[in-house]
């Protein structure tokens, strides 16, 4: 089959011919939330088990039908953010979900109070269902009244997601100007950042001082909206809810122990001299005194290979094969499915993601392909959450979703099994060494960029809350910037702003550090896939196969991994610092 980059069919979760008609789909979630309201008065302790089984396939079936119109119109809105009546739609179904989610309240907090051994018989009946039951009883120390998360949910849609459409519409109408051979281009930010790896260097200091030039004409505005998330979540989470702290939200969520994920960025923080070795060791290989910031995912060998997409598609899904004929199977489905949306285009959400919507549908994959050897990689990446989910579409749709923690692992590893393919069939020592110093670069990139994000993260909370200044704030931005390079980077000016082009601050708090999590799990992993050989597989696949139907602690404890450990983190800095000394030894 031939492969063309184009835009995804969303006819699996609502069929063109029904999209136009938003009251009839909305009428079919007010029947299923109807029939799920009739169940209020016939809760009580003594529930019996049968009817509390039945009372879960009519809240799944009623959740369905909403996570399907919402994901339709959400996707809808990624392939376009600029057009006016795809923004009304997404708006119309933002508006008309969050009542009728309201009404529904009641079964979640009917279920938190529970006394435990009622509770505990009811989750005993609810088979696959228990760890999404002990999930929703995880929260009950920082749940309101009905009436209040009510208002709440209602707040949220003029409020806080409100707010991530409108930085989402702002942003991805930016268009960037760069001269390339003589030409002056206008270009996304996607396009525009492929020049963060080209051989030139003017040209890379270029692309950066573009981009920070648009995001700081429009800093003060990105940071206004931004100081109100911050404000939103401070509220609602440890005003109201009482959490200890602003990550201590997410963490809860993740179903993390604040400490493993202090544990984690502690690791990082004190590791940063590993990467700072490495870049001291970049700087000499490109002939250059010191390595600025616009130099960090500069290719050692001047190659500038261009890869066709469907010549992509296939080394992706052929890679995928070779470990698992399988998982090369779920790969290909995606693509055969016409579920993939990658050609770059105005308007079009930058950079990429996966939306797996329900279990045993493929999921839907953004990227914005522009030919180059880091696209490939984000095509592997996206794709390895990709099979994440279709691996654990045997699940119900309330417990498919893996926990954030390991959200990252398939696709982190995915992209390891390439790099590994890639190496594989590279006979040239120049270009090998160049692809070992890519893997290199997204390690940093995915632990040690995204460590610090979520360290940052948390300092930013802060200053928001002491009304600093977006000048301020952009100031200490970039000393932290310094302070994790030390002398090993020199950081541009421009990069002060930097902190207002990362989409995941604003619509995602703290989610950042799953990214570091994930690709220091894999390190673990793969050392262990390099041991172990095919025996390796079955676990790996188990791994990914449970979704979110137990605890990330319990799951990865099974596959004998100890997440609490300082020294457990620690070890995948090693296997990092065992790359550098390969790449050395290279010259």
């Amino acid at each position: 089959m031939t492969y063309t980059p184009t835009r995804w069919s969303l006819d699996a979760l609502v069929p063109a011919a029904e999209a136009a008609d938003l009251d009839k789909l909305l009428k079919g979630v007010e029947r299923r939330v109807k029939k799920m309201e009739a169940w209020r008065k016939r809760l009580k302790a003594s529930l019996p088990a049968r009817d509390f089984q039945a009372l879960l396939r009519d809240y799944e079936a009623m959740q369905r039908e909403m996570i399907r119109l919402y994901y339709f119109a959400a996707l809808r809105f990624a392939a376009d953010t600029q057009d006016q009546a795809t923004m009304a739609y997404m708006g119309q179904v933002e508006q008309a979900l969050a009542p009728l989610g309201n009404r529904v309240l009641f079964f979640s907090l009917w279920f938190k109070t529970l006394d435990d051994r009622n509770a505990e018989r009811l989750m005993r009946a609810a088979g696959d269902l228990r760890y999404w039951l002990e999930s929703i009883r995880r929260f009950k120390p920082h749940t309101l009244s009905e009436a209040e998360e009510k208002i709440i949910n209602l707040k949220d849609t003029t409020g806080a997601r409100a707010l991530e459409n409108l930085y989402e519409t702002i942003t991805n109408k930016f268009m960037f100007e760069l001269e390339v051979d003589g030409e002056r281009k206008k270009l996304t930010r996607d396009a525009l950042m492929t020049y963060a790896r080209d051989p030139n260097p003017d040209l890379r200091a270029a692309a950066y001082r573009e981009l920070y030039r648009v995001y700081g004409e429009h800093g003060p505005l990105l940071a206004q909206i931004y100081s109100y998330i911050v404000h939103d979540w401070r509220t609602e989470g440890l005003e109201l809810r009482k959490y200890k702290t602003p990550i201590s939200v997410r963490n809860l969520a993740n179903d993390l122990p604040d400490a493993v994920v202090a544990t984690l960025l502690k690791v990082i923080a004190e590791n940063a001299t590993v990467f700072q070795r490495y870049f001291r060791l970049k700087a000499k290989w490109l002939g250059l005194e010191r390595l600025r910031r616009v130099d960090l995912y500069a290719p050692l060998a001047p190659s500038d290979k261009a890869f066709e997409y469907g010549t992509a598609v296939n080394l992706v899904v052929d890679t995928f094969s070779a470990f698992s004929p399988r998982v090369g199977a779920l790969a290909r489905q995606v693509f055969d499915d016409g579920h993939v949306d990658a050609d770059v285009r105005p308007g079009k959400r930058g950079g990429a993601f996966c939306a797996g919507a329900l279990p045993n549908l493929s999921p839907w994959v953004l990227l914005n392909y522009n030919g180059k050897a880091n696209d490939v990689a984000t095509m592997a990446h996206e794709m390895g959450h990709a099979i994440h989910a279709l691996l654990a579409g045997e699940h119900s749709l309330l417990n498919f979703h893996s926990a954030l923690p390991l959200s990252e692992t398939a696709s982190t590893f995915a992209e390891m099994l390439l790099t590994e393919r890639l190496l594989a069939d590279e006979s040239d020592p120049a270009v090998r060494r160049d692809l070992l110093a890519r893997a290199i670069d997204d390690a940093y990139a995915t632990i040690g960029r995204q460590g610090y994000f979520a360290l940052w993260e948390q300092e930013a909370h802060g200053l928001v809350a002491d009304g600093k200044t977006a000048d301020e704030i952009a100031a200490r931005y970039l000393e932290t910037l310094k302070a994790q390079f030390g002398d090993a980077v020199e950081v541009e000016d421009d990069f002060r702003w930097e902190w207002v082009a990362v989409p995941h601050f604003v619509a995602t708090p703290f989610y950042v550090y799953a990214y570091a999590f994930g690709q220091l799990l894999v390190l673990a992993l793969y050392e262990q896939y390099r041991r172990e050989g095919e025996r390796f597989k079955d676990k790996y696949l188990r791994i990914l196969s449970y979704g979110g139907s137990k605890a990330p602690a319990a799951i990865l404890t099974e596959a004998g991994l100890n997440i609490k450990s300082a020294r457990f983190w620690q070890g995948g800095f090693d296997a990092i610092g065992r790359m550098i000394d390969e790449l050395e030894s290279l010259g």
